[in-house]
This record gives structure tokens, sequence and C-alpha cells, in this order.
């Protein structure tokens, strides 16, 4: 026991030790941020502890910053590696050797560094020939005459054979006095401008820099390049002028000036390319502007690019030759993994660039500073297509450049979209740091150039079967950045690769079907007006005709945009996605407007009529027939007399609004589930992967690789997958709705038409003031207000065709109509039904003595007799006839008979009376879903937030819809909306 406490008494004190605040402080593991530049003159930077070390006695910071060395005068006495001991030189005339251990006499003077300075063509001797040190330095001139010829070398320690300019100029090592000397060459004079512009103009800043690189080197280049055909000097002078974006004026002393010069003394031509002079680089694609339409459009490639199959072609191999800003050649590289693209990225992704049909955009936002570090010069570009035909060698096939900051005698000629202003070149760099220093090579520049946009351009040959293209173009954009604070500036940069075709036959194509499909529209919407007019029985053209015309030409407007653009969907994603050789490219997002816009036009037109519709259901008149009579009558005491009177007993009207509740319910029920279609589309396009489809690549795969390189999707082909799948799925629902739910399952429709007749009510609905329809529910035994068993034993005898039919006439079973009545009729209806509408017109018109609820109930009762005794032909002038619709009369939605003495009842087994609900306009419905849908889409690229809003939006119309359809149909049939649930 005592054991046990003793554990439980160390166990806490442990815990509470850990759990000490201050038992280890994360304080004692930091340590203070120190760099190289921190440490000023006396102390070095330890690249062990990471912290500024004070240096010895008579010492001070090396130049890296990472070291100690002897002051001006003082040798290494001792060095063991990690540290030295220095000593002063015992006599001022002395100086340290050049490798700082020791101290000599100088023959001369002691430079500032404290070492003897020899004068100008002499080398410094301070060892004898086995290595022995000299008493005192010697200074050894250089032979500068034959045969010896030779010079002081860049260290000064040594005598090294001259350049042969000094030597073929004056046969020894010095510059005649005639002679221009840069460079470290001797030219003769006259053989270009004696001074040269160094200028580097940046275009963007409108700012002129004086390169000290140009004025070093930008002469001598030039006369190498022009008198000895020096192939390095050439392709220098080359760079320079690349540097200065090929800008080229009047002006002949600039870089591009002289490579002009240069080149039109040059002779011959290299690979019997005219415009590739002889030991020059390539840059200029001829001397004038307007050329750019022969080179690119004038001779397609000679391989083709197939998408699927045994002969699938679908790689860009590009070759780049590569020089250094000095003109050095330094390699061929492929490009691709990041040479031409300044974004890091994974090398697949970034080699996904180069697949034929892949829109490829990668941009990313770099530092200044980074810039800086990474690019200390330009490196330089001449990039080629590798064409390689079956069982031949390969060839190089030259890539031109369009560099949209080039100046041609000041203008921008390349910002322009016509090609006959383009002036295409050769040769492009990234990262230009160098020619924006003014002071020193070593120092910041004042202004760097950055390639911000580089996009490769494939143009498809029109009506090709083969895959064939023109020559690819490349297209550059510089930004300048004047330098002022490297860490906080940044720069977007982007690369590309768009792939277009001639769009003009499609664009064509579809303004004739839009206007032809217009055509048609027009002339159907004439009819819908016609009709409309005859069936409010108005011959008069008046404003209301004209803007009914427009709501109805809106609607027929709208389905012609939703066909065009469905089908130019359904068409590119098609013959895009499934083409076996190139034939079809998809268009660019800036040509991709035009069809927004149709889209747009067609949601917008669609809306109208949406709203239209919904307008016209919740103004429907209609009213229920009761045809149920009292079957005996009842004695009634009458107070005061002291008798019994004798009366008819009171139907019951709870019938009634059983059908009226079952009439509201069935105001919103579609062919469709919504909430199913919503979340099907959603699973087809973000589960199994159908949204893919939409991606910018031939590629057919639903899934895609997390690793592999995502392309932007296409606007076309997302609206053609998204309507495409919404259109199949609601097909699909609908198909099955009425092949297999309605016939197995229920049929609402029919059952609200069965329920009628067990009801013994009818139903007339007026959807125009002279139109409608009739729902005959009379019940052919007479009574339905009954009990149970009476109820069976009626249904019974139905069953066994014991009774009549239930159809209006004898021997008939059709009981829906479409009826089309006469204006005396319509205008007996409105006077019935007028007392009760001026309770909701102004208060002068309302009678403050009636009772609203007996006027209701004297409404509805005298409208219940009149309709009753019209369906029973009991007003001569007020009858009707009952006859089939003609064929075309079905087609055009159309009566061609005037109902003037006589009112027509149409037989209609289509039950057409589900157009006053949403049963009956599925597919305004559903093209209206289907563009909201794909609206939200395209305006967001997100499927997610669409199916939710088009979700929301049914739920909010189908909420106003109940709710005011409700209001509407307890205000026609007088049935309190109390009893509507």
């Amino acid at each position: 026991m005592a054991t046990v406490t003793l554990r439980a008494i160390v166990c806490s004190f442990s815990i509470i030790f850990l759990l000490k605040p201050n038992g280890f402080s994360c304080q004692q593991f930091s340590i203070t941020f120190q760099q190289p530049t921190d440490c000023g003159v006396e102390s070095y930077f330890d690249i062990s502890s990471l912290s500024c070390v004070k240096c010895g006695p008579n010492q001070v910071n090396s130049k890296s910053g990472l070291a100690c060395e002897c002051q001006t005068g003082f040798r290494v006495l001792v060095s063991n590696g990690a540290s030295i001991t220095c000593q002063q030189c015992p006599d001022a005339n002395q100086g340290v050797t050049q490798d700082g251990y020791g101290c000599i006499h100088c023959p001369g003077s002691v430079g500032d560094n404290g070492k003897c300075q020899c004068p100008k063509g002499s080398v410094l001797v301070e060892r004898e020939w086995n290595g022995n040190p000299l008493n005192e330095a010697q200074c050894e001139a250089c032979n500068a005459t034959e045969p010896a010829f030779s010079a002081p070398d860049m260290t000064g320690n040594r005598c090294v054979r001259c350049e042969d300019s000094f030597i073929n100029s004056s046969q020894s090592c010095v510059c005649g006095t005639s002679n221009i000397q840069a460079g470290g060459m001797c030219f003769p004079p006259n053989s270009l401008p004696a001074s040269v512009s160094s200028n580097v103009i940046f275009g963007q800043l409108a700012l002129s820099v004086t390169s000290l690189w140009f004025s070093s080197f930008m002469y001598s280049s030039a006369a190498a390049c022009l008198l000895f055909s020096n192939r390095t000097a050439c392709q220098s002078l080359g760079n320079m002028c690349v540097m200065n974006m090929h800008s080229s004026s009047t002006i002949n002393n600039d870089a591009c000036g002289l490579y002009n010069t240069v080149y039109r003394a040059a002779q011959g031509s290299s690979q019997d390319i005219s415009y590739w002079r002889t030991n020059l680089p390539w840059l200029y694609y001829g001397d004038q502007l307007g050329l750019a339409s022969r080179i690119l459009q004038n001779e397609p490639l000679p391989v083709g690019f197939s998408f699927k199959g045994t002969q699938k072609n679908t790689n860009i191999e590009l070759r780049a030759a590569v020089y250094s800003v000095r003109g050095e050649f330094l390699r061929w590289e492929s490009v691709g993994g990041g040479n031409l693209q300044l974004c890091p990225d994974t090398p697949t992704r970034q080699q996904s660039a180069f697949m034929f049909g892949t829109a490829y955009k990668q941009s990313c936002v770099l530092s200044v500073s980074e810039l800086l570090n990474g690019y200390p010069e330009p490196v330089f570009y001449d990039v080629f297509l590798v064409i390689q035909k079956p069982q031949e060698d390969k060839r190089l096939l030259a890539v031109p450049l369009l560099n949209i900051n080039q100046q041609f005698n000041g203008q921008f000629t390349n910002q322009g979209s016509s090609m006959n202003n383009w002036y295409l070149t050769r040769r492009l760099m990234l990262v230009d740091t160098l020619s924006g220093r003014e002071k020193s090579l070593s120092s910041s520049p004042k202004v760097i150039r950055v390639a911000s946009n580089i996009k490769i351009g494939f143009q498809l040959v029109t009506n090709t079967q083969k895959g064939q293209v023109y020559p690819p173009l490349m297209t550059v954009t510089y930004s300048d950045i004047l330098v002022t604070d490297p860490t906080t500036q940044t720069v977007t940069v982007s690369f590309s690769l768009e792939y277009t075709m001639d769009q003009e036959e499609a664009r064509v194509k579809t303004d004739i079907a839009l206007g032809v499909l217009g055509g048609v529209a027009v002339v159907h919407s004439l009819l819908k007006t016609a009709s409309w007019k005859r069936r409010i029985a108005s011959p008069l053209i008046d404003l209301q005709t004209i803007m009914k015309f427009l709501v109805f030409y809106a609607g027929d407007l709208a389905n012609v945009f939703f066909i065009i653009t469905v089908g130019t969907g359904l068409y590119w994603l098609i013959f895009f996605k499934a083409q076996l050789f190139v034939s079809v490219l998809l268009p660019l997002p800036a040509q991709e407007e035009r069809f927004v816009v149709y889209v747009g036009c067609a949601f917008a037109l669609k809306t109208v009529q949406f709203l239209h519709k919904l307008f016209v259901q919740l103004s429907v008149d209609i009213f229920f027939i009761d045809w149920e009579r009292p079957r005996s009558k009842a004695s009634k005491h009458v107070e005061g007399s002291g008798e019994a009177k004798s009366q008819a007993s009171p139907v019951s009207i709870w019938r009634t609004y059983f059908v009226a509740n079952e009439w509201n319910e069935i105001q919103t029920i579609r062919k469709i589930n919504p909430t199913f279609q919503v979340i099907a589309v959603l699973f087809f396009l973000e589960v199994v992967g159908f949204s893919n489809l939409a991606l910018r690549d031939p590629s057919s795969d639903l899934h895609l690789s997390p690793e592999a390189y995502t392309p932007p999707y296409s606007l076309i082909l997302r609206y053609g997958v998204a309507s495409a799948m919404w259109l199949c799925i609601g097909l699909i629902q609908i198909t099955f709705f009425k092949v297999i739910h309605e016939r197995f399952v229920e049929d609402k429709i029919r059952q609200f038409v069965d329920l009628c007749s067990i009801s013994n009510i009818s139903v007339l609905l007026l959807s125009h003031r002279c139109f409608g329809y009739y729902i005959h529910g009379r019940s052919v035994h007479g009574h339905a207000d009954t009990n149970m068993d009476e109820m069976n034993t009626n249904l019974k005898r139905e069953a066994e065709n014991l009774c009549g039919q239930r159809g209006l006439l004898p021997n008939s079973d059709t009981q829906t109509f479409q009826i089309s009545i006469t204006n005396r009729l319509r205008a007996q209806y409105d006077r019935i039904i007028e007392p009760i509408n001026w309770r909701s017109g102004p208060s002068r018109l309302v009678d403050a003595s009636a009772n609203p609820c007996e006027q209701s109930t004297n409404a509805y009762h005298t409208m219940n007799r009149f309709l009753g005794s019209v369906i029973d032909h009991a007003h001569r002038e007020m009858d009707y006839i009952v006859k089939d619709k003609l064929l075309f009369e079905r087609i055009i939605g159309m009566e061609f008979i005037e109902p003037l003495d006589k009112s027509i009842f149409y037989n209609d087994d289509s039950h057409s009376f589900a157009d006053v609900l949403f049963y009956g306009n599925e597919a305004v419905l559903l093209i209206f879903d289907t563009l909201f849908f794909c609206v939200v889409d395209l305006g967001s690229q997100n499927f997610i937030l669409a199916a939710v809003l088009t979700y929301l939006q049914q739920l909010v119309f189908r909420l106003i819809r109940n709710g005011m359809g409700r209001r509407n149909l307890a205000s026609k049939t007088l049935v309190d909306k109390r009893f509507l649930i």
C-alpha cells in the first residue's frame, strides 16, 4: 500500500513538472536572424553558427562576407584554414604579393590594394622560373611586335598573343591612331558610324535607358561581324537587337540599325533561306510589312494531326537553338519542361501544353527579386517545329514570332489584328535584366523586361479532312518594369497554346438557321395571336393585341434560340470530341461571346413566356357545377305559426370542397420529378464525370488523373453537355411517367376526371373570354351524395356495364371538351359573377348593406343552376353543339368556326384542360429550367451552384403557383379558401 502511494506521489510531481509553463521555454531554441549584409566591415558571417563573428586584429570582411582577410598593407602570417594572423609589411615601399603571404619591394608604385603595379603593356613578375621569390618585383614589357605580337592577359600576369585585328591593322598589338579600338579589338575607320546609340527604349514606360552593355559591346560586335565575319559577334549583335524589341527605324546606329547594315552587306544565305544571311542570326522575315499572310497561310504543314486511331498524332515537338547574351551557342533544347514557361509546375502538366488540340494556359505571379536572382543574363531562343514524316529524316520548320512590343518607324504595327500590318521576326528572350543596367554590369538594373505573355497558335486549314494546319505563330508580349523595390514588386506572366479555324462558315450557317426559324416563329406567333383574338371574341387590332403578339413571339423566338444553341453545342461536342483526323477546332473564348448572347436571349425570352403562362394560369375562370339534387323533402317547423313547412333537403357542399381541393393539389404536378431531375443531372455531371467532356481538349475520358493538367472549359461544350444532360434525363422521366407510371401506378389527371364523375360535379374552365374547357362529371347514377353501400353498388353496376356511360352525349365516354362559347353565354356568366367581383373593386361600387356570405351563396346557386341548364340545353338562345376538331385545327391550335349563335363543344380525349396546369406546360417548364441551369453555370462555371439555384427557383415558382392559384380558385369558384387545404 505504501509503494502504491509513493508511486502516485512521484507521478503527480512528474506531471506537475511537465505541465509547468517555465519548465522548458521555446525561447532557448531560438536564434537572432542575421545575414552577411548585417555583419559590417569588421565582422564576417559564420555559416556554422549562422551569426556575425568579429574578425581578428588587422582584418576586414572579405568580398563574399563569409571570411576575414588582411587589411591593405598586411600579409598573412599564419593560416590554419579556420583563422588567419596578419602582419604589416615592414617597409612602406613594399607591397603584398599576389598570393597575400609575402611582402616584396615594388619596381614602381604600390596600388590602392596594397600590391605592386606595372605600367600598361607590362606584366608583374614576383618569382623566379623555379618558384623562388625575388627580392624585388619586376615589370616585364610584352613584345608587341613581330614575331611575338604579345600583350598582357586579362589578369595582367602573363603575356599572350594579341587579338588578330590588332596585328592585321598595324602589324603590332597597338591599334593605330586612325583605327578604332572597341571591345578588345581594332577596327579600320569608316566601316560603321563613328558613334552608336546605346539607348534601349522601354516603350511601355516611355523611358530611354543608356545601357552599359550596349555601349561596351555593340560597336565591337557590329564591326567584328561586318569586317571579320565573326559569328559569335554577329549573334551578340542580333541579341542586342532582340533586347531592343526588334524595333527598326530610319536610325542606322542603334542595335537593329547596325544589324540591318551588316545584313545588307552580307553575301549568300544559310540553308537556302533568303531571309537568313550567312554568318548572321535570322531575325526578320523580309524588310517590309505585309509578308505575314504569305508566311503563315501560304502552305500547310506536310503532316497532319489525328486525335484517335492507329495514326494518332497529337504530339507537338518543338526544338530551340539556345544562345548566350555574348552570342555563344549553348545547346539544342526540346521545348517543354519549363524552358519557355516561367511559371513553376510539374513536368507532366507543363508537357500537356504540347498535345495538339489541348487549350493550354498557365499563368502566375512572379517576384521581381526572384527574376533578378534567377536571370542575371538573358538567354535567347530560336524555336523550330520538328516535322517527322514516315521513313524520312527530321526537318525543322522555323516558327515565326510576332513581337507585340516591336516598333516599325515609331509605330506598334503588331498590336493590330490586321495581318497585313504585321512584321514577323525570329528569336526571343524570356527575362532581360542586363540591358537596363546603366553604371555597372554588376549593379541592379534600372528597368527589366519580362516576356509576360507567350502564346503559340495553330490555325486549321479550311475544309481539311486530314488534320492539316498552317505553320504555327508564336506571339510574345513583354512587360517593362521600373525597378524600385524588388522584394515587393511582382509581374504576372502566362504561357498558352491556342488552336483556331475559320469560323465564318459556321457563323453564316447559324445566321441562316436563325433567319429561317425566326421567320417560322413570326408566322406561328401570328397564328397564335389570331387564335387568341378569336377566343376572346375581339375583332379589333389594338395595343393589347400587339403586346400579345410580342409575348407569343418571345416564346417562339426563345424556342428558336434554344434549338440553335443546343444544336450548336451538340455539334461541337460530337464533331470535336469524336473526330479521327482533325477537321474542326473549337471556337476561341472571344468567338464564344456571340453564342453566349444567343443563350442569354433564349433565357430572357423564355422567362417572358413562362411568366405569361403563369399569369394566364393564375387568372383562369373556373366553376364547379354540382348536379346533385335533393332526394326528399324535410319538414321544418315555422315559429309563430305552429305549422310544419315542407322544404327540399339541402345538398351537401363537401363533394364540391373535395373536388376543389383535388384541383388545388394538381395545379403544380409535373411529368417529371424536379428534385430527382436536379440530383440526377448533378450526379452524372460531377460524379460520373460528364463535365470533363466540356474541357478544351480532344480527350473523351470522363475521369482525369489528379496529376494531369486540367484545361479550361469551353462554354459551348459546357452548355452542350449540360443542356443535353438536362433534356435527356427530363425526356427519360417524361417517357417513364407516360408509359409506366400513368398506366400502372397513378394518372392524376384522369383520376381527377373520374373523381368528378363519382362526385357528380362538372368543371367549367375558361382560359380565355370565350374559350375554355369542360369536364363532364355528371353521375350516371343520378346521385353521389350517398352512403358507402350504395356507392359500392353503383361502382359495381358501372363496372358491369349495367348503367349508362359517363359521356356528355348518349352512348359516349367522352367527358372532356374544348369549348368555344358565344358572347351571349359569356355575358350572362359575367352578369352572375359581377356582384362578387365588385367586392374587390372600388368601395363606391360595393353595397355596404349586402352580406358578403349571402352574396356568395346566392351567386353560387345562381351560377350552378344557370350552367347546369345550359349543359341540359334549357336555353335555346345559348345552346351548343358537340363535334370533333379538324386535324389542321388541332395542329395549329386554332378554331376555324366562330361561335355566333351556338357554342361549340369539341371532343377532347387528350385532356387538354391540363394546359391551365403545370402538367400541360411541361415543355415550357423543362426548357426554362434547362436555360436557367445553363445560364447560372455559364456565369459561375459551377454545376453545383447552378443545380442549387435551379432547385430553389423551382421551389419558389411552385409556391407562387400554389399560393396564388389557391386564391384564384377560391375567388372564381366561390369556395371559401379556408376549405382549400
